[in-house]
């Protein structure tokens, strides 16, 4: 989103820099994410192997198990993306700030939402309009 709002900044304003970053996800789901890749791939080892690691704590061996050690090649391949989609859901926070002149106008962070784009472009007109005045 960040990028479509830049590029359209850019073509209205072509003189005005616009700067972004990634916001980092809150620490428990960064971990959550860690932790889901770790099991992702220990699951893949597994069923690629044909370990079996229910029957090593004496649990019974759920069907979609049976399921995926008869299907390896489907199975890793649906385990591999859904679980990569996951963990993109877990660390993704769609999080920007809009500054002016190292002033923050607008924060995702703080309105839990992305400005529509006439809103986006009526704060940047109006700093615009703003800064000119003072210049």
């Amino acid at each position: 989103m960040f990028e479509q709002y830049a590029q359209a900044i850019q073509q209205k304003h072509p003189g005005l820099l616009v700067d972004g970053g990634n916001y980092p996800p809150p620490a428990l789901r960064a971990y959550f994410a860690q932790f889901l890749s770790i099991f992702k791939f220990i699951f893949m080892i597994s069923i690629i192997f044909g370990i079996n690691p229910f029957t090593r704590m004496n649990i019974e061996t759920p069907s979609i198990f049976t399921w995926a050690i008869e299907n390896k090649i489907y199975a890793v391949m649906m385990l591999f993306f859904i679980g990569n989609l996951l963990e993109g859901q877990l660390i993704s926070t769609g999080a920007f700030e809009i500054l002016f002149n190292d002033v923050p106008v607008w924060s995702k962070l703080e309105t839990g939402r992305v400005p529509s784009p006439q809103e986006m472009f009526q704060i940047v007109d109006n700093h615009m309009r703003l800064y000119s005045q003072e210049s």
